[in-house]
């Protein structure tokens, strides 16, 4: 088989790939999802109970009940949309590193770490309120997705002729490169749609910006250079989060006013 013939092979895959599995993220951006709700759900919640069972769980009762309340001030806060008014579990775990994450299945788990880096209640859920965007994007299935797709890619190009063609080099690098754009673009999505759900909660969206430069101080020297990384620089994330609290100030001062104000 030709060069040309295996290119088209692979451009007419991706198509249909592309127009049968087509999801659209909150912030209108397209994405690519293979994997059911309910089958995300299965894999958080088995990814979580493996996590409790050779992770440390934090045994510390006030870092478990201050994680929890501020956690639960953001997912009280969902829409219905949203999955608003289902209960989420949230675990604290003895790890040094400034980490949180949160897994389809409404998972929370904070490192006893991030409480070294991230002062005070407000910047605890900026962090938190990232997290559980991450899940309400939907981007876990869509990482899973795109794995799948990149494994459906390679075994194109292997059928379709020599492993080491032009067209596998080709491919495989714009794969490569996909992988590292789409991550960054996860947590850029999840900054600020993370700083939406912590104002709504009734959190002060101004100490996000306090908290990436926490976040900076703390990983200085530690940093390998943005085009390098999949994860935005803080400088990066201080500016996008900076442009977005004149929409997000509104909606935490709406849940001011409403009596909605979190005292973790």
């Amino acid at each position: 088989m030709t060069f040309s013939i295996r290119f088209r092979t692979l451009g007419v895959a991706l198509f249909v790939c592309a127009i049968t599995a087509c999801a659209t993220s909150p912030l209108g951006r397209r994405q690519l999802m293979l994997v059911g709700e309910g089958e995300l759900e299965q894999m958080g919640v088995s990814a979580f109970e493996q996590m409790k069972s050779e992770g440390q769980v934090s045994a510390d009762a006030r870092a478990n009940q201050y994680v929890t309340c501020v956690a639960t001030a953001i997912t009280r806060a969902l829409t219905p949309e949203q999955g608003g008014g289902q209960p989420w579990e949230v675990r604290v775990f003895a790890d040094d590193s400034a980490n949180a994450f949160a897994l389809p299945g409404r998972k929370i788990g904070v490192h006893t770490g991030l409480l070294d880096v991230a002062k005070g209640q407000h910047q605890l859920a900026t962090v938190i309120g990232h997290e559980v965007a991450h899940v309400l994007a939907n981007h876990s299935g869509e990482r899973v997705s795109n794995q799948m797709a990149a494994q459906g890619v390679a075994a194109i190009v292997s059928a379709a002729g020599d492993p080491s063609s032009p067209l596998n080099t080709v491919v495989q690098g714009a794969l490569g490169l996909g992988v590292m754009k789409y991550s960054r673009t996860h947590e850029s999505e999840a900054d600020l749609l993370g700083l939406d759900l912590m104002a709504r909660a009734g959190f002060d969206p101004r100490q996000s910006v306090s908290l990436w430069e926490n976040m900076a101080a703390a990983s200085e020297g530690n940093r390998p250079p943005e085009f390098l990384s999949t994860h935005p620089s803080p400088a990066t994330r201080i500016r996008d989060l900076q442009q977005r609290i004149p929409k997000a100030l509104p909606l935490a001062q709406q849940a001011w006013a409403s009596g909605r104000k979190p005292n973790c």
